[in-house]
C-alpha cells in the first residue's frame, strides 16, 4: 500500500504530539523493519541517481534527475524521522 506526502506528513505531525502511551513492541519492530526495508530500497535510488549524475545529462535529463534527487531526499529525511519516533516511543 503506498502513503502519499500528505498522509506521511500527517502521521508524522499526528506522531510528534506528545502521547502517553508507549508503540507496543510487535508494532515497534515491524515499523522498524519497514523503514530499514525502505533504505533498502532508497539506496538503490540513490545510488542510480548518482550515476545517472557522472553522464552527460542535457538540461532536461538533467532537470528531471535534480527533481528525483529533491524527492530522494526527502522521502529519505521522512524515513530518519519515522525511525527517530520509532526509538523514542517505544
Amino acid at each position: 500500500m503506498a502513503v502519499s506526502s500528505c498522509e506521511m506528513r500527517l502521521l508524522l505531525t499526528f506522531m510528534s504530539e506528545p502521547s502517553m502511551s508507549k508503540i507496543p513492541e510487535a508494532q515497534a519492530q515491524e515499523l522498524r523493519r519497514l523503514s530499514h526495508d525502505l533504505s533498502n530500497a532508497l539506496e538503490i535510488i540513490v545510488q542510480t541517481n548518482y550515476l545517472l549524475g557522472m553522464g552527460n545529462l542535457d538540461e532536461n535529463a538533467e532537470q528531471w534527475r535534480n527533481m528525483l534527487s529533491s524527492g530522494v531526499d526527502q522521502v529519505a529525511k521522512l524515513n530518519r524521522e519515522l525511525r527517530e519516533y520509532v526509538l523514542a516511543n517505544s
